[in-house]
This record gives structure tokens, sequence and C-alpha cells, in this order.
């Protein structure tokens, strides 16, 4: 399935509208969170050629690195800590224009410079969240969350 995603050329929309029903297909049936994870990961790398495109699980009181595209990453980060650790904490997507700005940024990759965290949600519960790096300054905004939110809905037939 994943040779068959199609890049779409159009606007940031356009390209959500149609990976949103490739994604939904791909997890279609899908219960291993970690398999998911891995293709939603190559599928929005592939589309949008983000510099960095990954999951962290939540394990205990860290966030744990998960599948991933891109380099190297940080492997645990805090809870409340840095973007993802905000996201978490909050259980609310986190548009940052500037990591620079970002009081308490975690800087993975010094090459980072915008950054979107979408918290994965069941029961409730903060279980994982997804993060998107760019090299680009003011990279995501409301588009991003939206899609990116629902994204992150299509993971409720996962085991946690």
């Amino acid at each position: 399935m994943t040779e068959n995603l199609l890049i779409h050329k159009g606007n940031k929309e356009d390209k959500y509208k149609t990976l949103l029903p490739q994604i939904a297909s791909l997890l279609e049936g899908e219960n291993d969170l970690i398999a998911a994870m891995a293709n939603v990961a190559a599928a929005l790398k592939q589309t949008f050629d983000f510099f960095w495109v990954g999951f962290y699980r939540v394990k205990g009181n860290v966030l744990v690195l998960s599948p991933f595209q891109g380099t190297l990453a940080c492997t645990r980060i805090a809870y409340g800590k840095g973007v993802c650790g905000t996201a978490w904490k909050e259980k609310q997507t986190q548009i940052i224009p500037d990591v620079d700005l970002f009081p308490g940024h975690i800087a993975c990759s010094s090459d980072s410079r915008s950054e979107i965290v979408v918290p994965l949600i069941h029961d409730n519960e903060v279980f994982a969240v997804l993060d998107i790096d760019s090299d680009r300054l003011n990279s995501f905004d409301q588009t991003d969350a939206d899609y990116l939110e629902k994204v992150a809905a299509l993971f409720k037939n996962c085991d946690f």
C-alpha cells in the first residue's frame, strides 16, 4: 500500500485531503500501535517532506521515542518538558512558529526551526504524541493542526 501513496502537487490542504483517506485505509483493521505509527510517519514524510516526523509513546512518566522518519532524535522527554511534553501535559496541539522562542525547547536537532505536536488521546488520556519538525520558520498553522488531529483520531483501533 505504501508505494501507492499519492503525492498530490496541490496546496497543503489538498495534500491533507488526499492523504487522510489513504492513512485511514492504512490503519483500517490495524491494531498494532508500532506498525500504525511507522506507516503514518512514512506517509507524512513522503507527502510533505517534513524535516522530521515521528511519535513518542507515554511510558510511565516519560515520552519514549517510537517510529519516526528523519535524523536522530531525543530518546526520552519528561512530562511537561519541551514542546512534546507540553502537548502531553496540556492535552492540546502545540504550534510553534520558532522553536528558539519556546521556553524550555529541547533541541534534539539544531536544524529544527518550527514544530507542531499533536497528542494522541484515548479515554481522555494521552498515550502518545505526533511530533513534526521543519527546518524552516513558521511552517505550521491551523490547517496542519486540524488535519493532523484527524490523523491522530485514526489510531482508535490500536492496542495501547
